[in-house]
């Protein structure tokens, strides 16, 4: 039911309508919004979705035909064909020519996937956005990185660190920066970290080709990983953190200089 407010009318409003005084008071009327229900064909996908989500249907097997599909909802051929075409569209079903439609195996590459194409589909992102993602990620890892790695994990960060050490070759050098990052990532026995991480990559993998190009950026990473590795190893969960975000507060200088530098030289 609406619900409708008396607004009388004050000395110093204008006077009244002739249609306002031959219908009686003026009345401000505030109504309910319109529930709108879902289509079929949304309703069918959201309870396949609810159905991959709570287990009862794995992944990777093969859902019933669309027949029998159609039969178990109620609905017609046509709505469970919209319904898939759906879930496959976000990469929930994966339709193959002559074995049907199967649940997609959703792993940790594809949900990275998933969130690099998000990214590139919205055009030019601020740099400072991805800096408050990463700072938010990367000096969290590094302190739970300090708390729990293991021999294992520190051989591979000294390792990250030596192969970057021996590296002039910015290209090669972005890519060595972004495995030692990806080995604290790793060093948190958390796998969401790298998850995470990996979901920003491509995006901190262009900053890096265009930062570390400058003179020194090289030999300035190494010494920050180097500090970091130094904190971990030691196990010195606020220094480690420290030290990682230290490193990343000099990464956005370097950004922003490189960023400075290709503007000025686009003017000339």
């Amino acid at each position: 039911m609406a619900k409708i407010n008396l607004k009388p009318a004050g000395d110093d409003e204008r006077p009244e309508s002739p249609e306002a005084i031959a219908g009686g008071p003026v009345l401000a009327a505030s109504f309910a919004p319109v529930q709108r229900h879902p289509r079929l064909s949304d309703k069918v996908a959201d309870d396949i979705l609810d159905s991959i989500k709570s287990g009862q249907v794995e992944p990777g097997r093969r859902l019933p035909a669309e027949r029998e599909l159609a039969e178990q909802f109620g609905v017609s051929r046509t709505v469970i064909r919209e319904a898939v075409r759906s879930l496959a569209a976000k990469g929930v079903l994966v339709v193959r020519p002559g074995s049907g439609v199967h649940v997609a195996a959703v792993d940790a590459a594809s949900v990275s996937e998933q969130m690099s194409l998000f990214l590139s589909g919205r055009g030019a992102i601020e740099y400072r956005k991805i800096h408050e993602v990463r700072a938010t990620l990367e000096v969290q890892a590094a302190r739970l990185a300090a708390e729990r790695a293991i021999d294992d994990d520190l051989a591979e960060l000294r390792e990250r660190c030596e192969r970057m050490a021996g590296l002039t070759d910015s290209e090669i050098a972005s890519v060595e920066d972004v495995e030692f990052h990806r080995a604290v990532a790793r060093a948190t026995h958390n796998e969401l970290f790298i998850v995470m991480l990996d979901s920003i990559g491509d995006v901190l993998l262009e900053i890096r080709r265009v930062t570390l190009a400058l003179p020194g950026r090289i030999r300035a990473g190494v010494a920050a990983h180097e500090l970091i590795l130094e904190r971990i190893a030691a196990h010195d969960v606020e220094g480690a953190g420290d030290a990682m975000r230290e490193h990343l507060e000099d990464s956005i200088g370097a950004w922003r200089r490189a960023s400075g530098e290709r503007r000025g030289a686009a003017r000339r």
